[in-house]
């Protein structure tokens, strides 16, 4: 019945947030003398409403990108389909050749627009493709099921779908907090199999590889509550409303409550602060407040069995880095890694994925040499930080794109060699 309740609770607000929109409406209107009490009564109406609505799924508004001093058209395609998941492609208007980089978005109740800086970011040098996970309540049952192991074959069909037809490795992968540790397992596996589409080089940002070298609040709660709290506690099924009927969930409402509550005096200082502007005046401030929010909180919903066996692996049996992590029939081992590169970078604030969880990755990947591994921890930056924001813009891509040159560079190297 959670599912049912949080609805409700939203359908029962309609009324105020009705009447919070005529308030402001009419404190805004050009007929109203302009005084701090209006924009004081229509900043208050907009914050009621802002803090009772649900969020759409954002747009992308990527329409162009700057390359070489020129603006380039940019135009988002839909290069393959699958069940819980769209590969999307911003294809440039250019004739440049650069790097392919897949972007893993996290599946951990964001949409993958959440990201939308980070591809900004790399869309003037690379060719970039993201992986835009479906929302767990549009899919229907007929759709099947879809966990960690599935996730993990759909990465490996993504890298193959994006490589060159002549099989080369020309694909560098990168995964963003949670994909970190499915992008690690489909590396290692596409290594075991000797997949001729391996990618060339994978980037892991903040993400849960050995949740056992720091503890933060997310790994103690998913250490200390046994798998059957959290199916009990917050395992909800689609409502008959919705495409996904019957289907178990994890809500993504639920996920959003729990990063807001890790955080609460810091978000409900940007709330006031929000109408601090409102009430001088000062549109950019609050403009930007509002985009941050609009993505912040919108949230998509997870497939039950997907987050119960990422609680159960990553946060409880530390299966990968133990060395026990099974897809299919096959033993992960990503000792068998020797084509793909690796670069982990982690933030020295980051609540979630503290410093040493990411970083792990190098212990585990023992057939690179040293050349081909890379680590840096970003002073002063939490999780949001690392790949969004002034730092990630002006200090963190730049070494991601280095990085992915770097090994461009050597395997074209080695095909002109052949």
């Amino acid at each position: 019945m959670l599912y049912q309740v949080y609805d409700f609770s939203h359908l029962m607000a309609a009324p105020m947030r009705a009447m919070a929109g005529l308030t402001k409406a009419m404190f805004q209107n050009p007929l109203m003398p302009e005084t701090g009490y209006a924009r004081a009564m229509a900043a208050g109406a907009e914050l009621l409403e802002r803090t009772t609505r649900r969020y759409a799924k954002p747009k992308w508004m990527l329409d162009t990108t700057e390359i070489n001093g020129q603006k380039v058209p940019v135009t988002v395609k839909t290069v393959m389909q699958k069940p819980f998941c769209n590969l999307l492609r911003f294809e440039r208007k250019t004739t440049n050749n650069d790097p392919k980089v897949l972007i893993v978005a996290p599946m951990s109740g964001h949409h993958a627009t959440l990201l939308r800086g980070t591809v900004q970011a790399m869309l003037p040098e690379h060719d970039v493709y993201i992986t835009d996970w479906i929302d767990a309540r549009l899919v229907p049952r007929s759709a099947g099921k879809f966990d960690l192991e599935d996730n993990v074959s759909y990465i490996m069909d993504f890298i193959r779908a994006i490589s060159s037809t002549d099989g080369g490795p020309d694909v560098h992968v990168m995964a963003v907090c949670q994909p970190a540790v499915p992008v690690l397992c489909a590396v290692s596996l596409m290594a075991q199999m000797k997949d001729p589409c391996q990618a060339r080089s994978m980037t892991l940002m903040g993400g849960p590889i050995d949740t056992r070298r720091a503890q933060t609040q997310v790994t103690k709660l998913g250490k200390d509550k046994p798998l059957s709290w959290f199916e009990r506690t917050v395992i909800s099924t689609v409502p008959m409303y919705y495409p996904g009927a019957s289907r178990r969930i994890y809500p993504g409402f639920v996920q959003l409550s729990g990063f807001m509550s890790m955080n609460m005096d810091r978000h409900v200082g940007e709330h006031m602060r929000l109408f601090h502007h409102l009430v001088k005046g000062d549109g950019s401030s609050a403009e930007s407040h509002r985009k941050f929010y609009d993505e912040y909180l919108s949230v998509m919903d997870i497939t039950a069995e997907f987050y119960l066996q990422t609680v159960e692996r990553v946060f409880q049996e530390h299966a990968l880095p133990e060395g026990t992590f099974r897809w299919k029939n096959m033993t992960v081992d990503p000792s068998a890694i020797e084509q793909t590169a690796l670069l982990t970078i982690e933030g020295e604030l980051d609540d979630i994925s503290a410093p040493g969880q990411t970083i792990a990755a190098h212990d585990l990947c023992k057939g690179l040499k040293p050349s081909q591994k890379e680590h840096h921890l970003i002073k002063e930056v939490g999780h949001y930080g690392i790949f969004n924001g002034r730092r990630w813009r002006t200090e963190i891509q730049p070494l991601v794109k280095a990085f992915i040159r770097n090994h461009e560079s050597e395997v074209r190297t080695a095909k002109k060699a052949v």
